[in-house]
């Protein structure tokens, strides 16, 4: 009886390209959200200058004479709706915007750079 050489069918197509495939769909779900919620954040501030716009320009047309407009009742949905936007902001982006990882690590690089300029005995 002859042998045959028979190649399996999905041959390269092992257990790592498997992870791999699931390791490239796991990434996009996670990118999308993350898009996702960067989208939901910028809906909600185009909405909070839409309405206080409407709001504060009604506010101003509908003012009797010698009334100002600077007064807290009439910012008062613009300052405690700013408060829920700030938050969505910080849930979207993180509380480390200003001083994360990517900040972290230029100000590491930066000096380490400043200290190889300056030849040092140690």
């Amino acid at each position: 009886m002859e042998n045959y050489n028979i190649e399996k069918y999905n041959e390269g197509f092992e257990e790592t390209s498997l992870q791999n495939s699931f390791e490239l769909e796991d990434a996009y779900l996670r990118a999308k959200k993350r898009v996702d919620k960067i989208k939901g954040f910028y809906g909600h501030l185009f909405w909070y200058v839409v309405v206080n716009v409407f709001l504060l320009s009604m506010i101003y047309y509908r003012l009797d004479n010698g009334d100002t407009l600077w007064e807290y009742k009439h910012f008062s949905t613009a300052f405690f709706w700013g408060i829920g936007l700030f938050f969505h902001f910080l849930g979207t982006f993180g509380t480390n915007i200003l001083f994360g990882k990517a900040w972290e690590e230029k100000q590491i690089e930066k000096y380490m750079n400043k200290n190889k300029d300056k030849k040092r005995w140690e």
